[in-house]
């Protein structure tokens, strides 16, 4: 399944790993108990261990994806999957991360907004309403890629390498990763990206993320959201 985003960009599943009896199982495992339909009594538990923070049954689901967006996405998105440990209830492990190179593949697609935000005045990282002149700030905007991707393509074209030439762009240039993660891990994403505090951008993939596990693991995800 695969979501176009923004004007260029999309997630696309490409594969999951467990259903939404896998949690369950996993916790049932020391007593040698198994489900092979989901009842009420799965519900419960999938709920109990959702509220009491037992998440280890729910790193045995695992969604892959590719991902194409802004770097300045990324950027955001880095900081779950960066300093991944191995205790028990950390939401930052579990993960796979895999991104095309600059270094190899020439940067062609770049984010342009529909509409320029303006600065809020009581939060620094945050923006409120629209600027006033929209015509004038997309061309500003259009103007310094155009700017920017001319004298990219000027190093390249006098031979400069890929990995140097790169560093003078943007961060609105597109980039494309594949991730891998479990389901407590995707599912922290969406906590802290499908909020409303965060940047528009990001949220907007944090909202096809949570469509695709409502698709791919609809009982469970159904209930993570209801219960944390």
């Amino acid at each position: 399944m695969k979501i176009d985003i923004l004007d260029k960009g999309y997630i696309e599943l490409v594969d999951t790993l467990g259903d939404d009896l896998t949690p369950v199982n996993a916790a049932r495992v020391s007593f040698g108990g198994r489900s092979k339909t989901f009842e009420e009594k799965d519900r419960k538990l999938s709920k109990f261990l959702i509220k009491h923070k037992h998440f280890s049954p729910f790193r045995h689901q695992h969604c892959m994806f590719i991902i194409k967006a802004p770097e300045f996405v990324m950027r955001q998105w880095y900081k779950h999957v960066v300093g991944i440990e191995t205790t028990s209830n950390s939401s930052t492990k579990d993960h796979a991360w895999n991104e095309i190179s600059g270094r190899y593949v020439p940067v062609e697609d770049f984010y342009m907004p529909d509409v320029y935000r303006a600065q809020s005045d009581d939060n620094k990282q945050a923006s409120e309403g629209e600027v006033e002149d929209q015509e004038k700030a997309q061309k500003t905007w259009t103007d310094a890629h155009w700017y920017l991707v001319g004298f990219y393509d000027d190093l390249l074209n006098m031979g400069v390498a890929k990995e140097q030439a790169r560093a003078i762009l943007p961060l609105s240039q597109y980039t494309e990763v594949y991730w891998t993660a479990s389901f407590q891990s995707v599912m922290n994403f969406i906590e802290l990206r499908d909020e409303k505090t965060s940047q528009w951008e990001i949220q907007e993939y944090a909202k096809v993320i949570k469509e695709l596990c409502l698709t791919s693991f609809p009982k469970i995800t159904k209930l993570w959201l209801e219960n944390t």
